[in-house]
């Protein structure tokens, strides 16, 4: 038997979305256990798919996704991540490469919190950077806003440039 203890994240599980995805993929396994023994042996039956995520996760944290305990224990445990880990929406001009992603949510997850949860969203006006918002704060890291603080002394250069 497996000492459990909180589970770590794969980096490549980043959002609210990936956690139920993989509560769905874990519930139909359970659906598959539970319908094999209701069936005649000898009957041809096809196991579910699992996901390189959900896989990543259980050989990451030793768990046996075919031992019940393993998987209530998994369940159990995103079920709590989904209540207790901060969400960060983080916007970008468009779409950032997985790798860019992956750094990022590692990244976050070292230096703010182990089981920190990303939404990625678009915003085309930002033209470089990102958007960061936390449920009381707002991070501009864009150029868009770069430029703006720099306004009156670009416009001070400009004006030189003119003479």
């Amino acid at each position: 038997m497996v000492s459990y203890q909180q589970i770590s994240l794969p980096l490549s599980l980043y959002g609210r979305a990936d956690i139920n995805r993989l509560l769905r993929e874990i519930a139909k396994i359970d659906e598959f256990f539970l319908a094999a023994k209701a069936r005649q042996s000898g009957d041809n039956i096809q196991p579910p798919r699992v996901t390189r995520v959900l896989s990543a996760l259980a050989k990451d944290n030793q768990l046996n996704l075919l031992q019940a305990d393993d998987r209530k224990f998994l369940k159990d445990q995103l079920e709590a991540i989904l209540k207790r880990a901060p969400d960060l929406h983080i916007s970008f001009a468009s779409d950032p490469t997985p790798r860019a992603l992956e750094k990022i949510v590692s990244w976050l997850r070292q230096n703010i919190h182990p089981e920190a949860l990303v939404v990625v969203g678009l915003q085309p006006g930002i033209a470089a950077g990102m958007v960061l918002r936390t449920p009381n704060r707002i991070f501009d890291m864009s150029l868009q806003a770069y430029l703006k603080q720099q306004e009156g002394y670009l416009a001070k250069l400009i004006g030189e440039a003119a003479r």
